[in-house]
């Protein structure tokens, strides 16, 4: 309102012989009123007019410079940003050209036409890890896919291969024929040192809106998820209330210096959208991970080569550990001698084993198996401290790698 008021003011004069006016100090003023043809009415409505723009003046100052007497209103630029503002700003732009958007596509035949189609069935997020074109991302990101399609922060796009991946931790990594002057790694943190209630930043493509970046803290650690995969828990996982959302998986989160310490992977929500509830797998585990995908295409994991029991199972017996219902004899288990659950010639149930202990370290439940096997590598001999019968037995096991059967 103010500033028509002031543009107004030429145009309500332009036909008189009166110059068009400024805002002017007093002794300026007086010159100009003095200098006017004899016509009180005249002179009358430039007093009128002086009164006027200096209201308007005092009531948008806010608005405006500083007006020297020569000048009109000057529109003010736009308040300076922050400097926490700046940083938030400077990081986004920094980090965006790393990020990319994943496309899942499923191969779908017309049933009237049996024409073959490829069918986006999802998306998600992901991040450039060296100039060599590897992608990183989740695993659940990529599953089930026929092909796949990542498309850069320039918005070029390229079909993408799989690599590898771990089904157990949830990552995966791709692999993109882009020129390298496009790949824009990222850069790489630490995520063993962090503290509940530093900042993070989450870049990804929430809902599909490319590029979004949402800002929070961390707001627990050492938290523990289940891969959707394989159920397998994945151990000290970071808690954050930066808002992540379904296309979010696979995507950065960084610290405040624009470092990656963790990839976004799970929500707690009753509705599937945010609810200040979000899981990021830590860097320094996908770390070691990738390292293995891009050398050998698979993680070698140290497995016992058995299968046990739900934990529900061994609770209603009464005891804690983990029973093991089956422990092939070509896997490290069977060979050192565990014993699986079985019947007898009258089909009585026998147990099995019921794991206690490895190397010492209490086993209560599967967490704890797959928590103490994951500090182990392949061919370490540990030690299984197992109940059979109503007696305690120590039986040495040498680790072997996973083969096709699970744990």
């Amino acid at each position: 309102m103010a500033s028509t008021l002031v543009s107004s003011t030429p145009k309500l004069l332009s036909n008189s012989s009166v110059p068009k006016l400024s805002i002017l100090p007093q002794n300026r003023r007086s010159l100009i009123v003095s200098a006017l043809p004899e016509n009180r009415s005249l002179k009358k409505l430039v007093d009128s007019l002086f009164v006027l723009c200096a209201s308007v003046s005092f009531s948008v100052s806010f608005l405006v410079t500083d007006v020297d007497s020569a000048s009109a209103f000057v529109v003010s630029s736009p308040r300076k940003l922050q400097s926490d503002e700046l940083a938030t700003v400077r990081l986004f732009q920094e980090n965006t050209p790393s990020v990319v958007y994943i496309t899942n596509l499923a191969v779908r035949q017309d049933a009237f036409t049996l024409d073959v189609l490829e069918v986006p069935q999802g998306s998600g997020s992901g991040f450039v890890w060296d100039t060599q074109g590897h992608i990183v991302t989740n695993y659940h990101v990529i599953r089930g896919a026929s092909d796949l399609r990542v498309t850069l922060a320039d918005k070029t796009t390229y079909d993408a291969k799989v690599i590898g991946f771990d089904q157990d931790k949830d990552v995966a990594v791709l692999s993109i024929d882009a020129p390298k002057d496009k790949l824009r790694p990222m850069p790489i943190g630490v995520s063993a040192d962090l503290l509940v209630g530093q900042k993070v930043y989450a870049i990804g493509n929430p809902f599909g809106l490319d590029h979004t970046l949402t800002t929070g803290v961390i707001s627990g650690l050492r938290r523990e998820i289940s891969s959707a995969a394989t159920g397998r828990p994945i151990q000290d996982v970071i808690q954050t209330d930066a808002a992540i959302n379904p296309g979010n998986s696979g995507g950065p989160l960084l610290d405040s210096s624009g470092n990656l310490i963790g990839i976004n992977t799970a929500i707690y929500s009753p509705s599937g959208a945010s609810s200040g509830v979000g899981f990021s797998i830590p860097v320094d585990t996908v770390g070691g991970i990738v390292d293995q995908l891009v050398k050998f295409g698979k993680v070698t994991r140290p497995v016992l080569g058995i299968k046990f029991a739900p934990d529900q199972s061994v609770e209603q017996l009464g005891v804690s550990g983990v029973l093991v219902l089956d422990a092939p004899p070509n896997g490290p288990a069977g060979k050192a001698g565990l014993r699986s659950t079985k019947r007898d010639t009258y089909g009585r149930l026998i147990l099995g084993d019921i794991i206690t202990s490895i190397n010492g370290k209490k086993v209560s439940n599967g967490s704890d198996l797959y928590r103490i096997l994951d500090q182990c590598k392949v061919g370490d001999e540990v030690t299984i401290e197992v109940l059979r019968g109503d007696h305690l037995e120590k039986v040495p096991v040498v680790l072997e790698p996973k083969p096709d059967y699970e744990s």
